[in-house]
């Protein structure tokens, strides 16, 4: 993990971090995962696909630090989730959710900013 750059590895290990913790909550079946999945439409089956795909990523991202050839790895993650999260907050705008779109966008957010370092770095 030496000679990355302090942006690269802060923002890659908090992108990690948040999607290991909803992740976690999505396969324990959260209440307010639940609940949330509702109001925007998606069913409570997928939840358990949902989180670990969000698990995945992380766990990507997570392997893309490790060494410079699994950086591409890393990279395909952020591009996973970058696009995961595109379609979560698609999900909240069709379903006129906004209160709480402030989180699929932050997630959204660290995504891209995962990808846009690690390609850059």
């Amino acid at each position: 993990m030496t000679g990355y750059p302090f942006a690269f590895l802060t923002v890659t290990l908090l992108t990690a971090a948040i999607n290991l913790g909803i992740a976690v909550a999505d396969l324990a079946g959260a209440r307010f995962v639940g609940a949330n999945s509702a109001r925007v439409g998606v069913p409570r089956s997928w939840l358990p696909w949902l989180g670990a795909l969000k698990a995945a990523g992380a766990a990507g991202l997570l392997l893309g630090l490790c060494d410079v050839a699994l950086r591409p790895l890393g990279a395909a993650a952020a591009c996973g989730l970058s696009l995961f999260y595109l379609g979560a907050l698609t999900f909240h705008l069709r379903a006129r959710v906004l209160h709480n779109l402030a989180f699929p966008g932050f997630y959204f957010a660290t995504a891209v900013a995962s990808l846009a370092l690690n390609v850059s770095s």
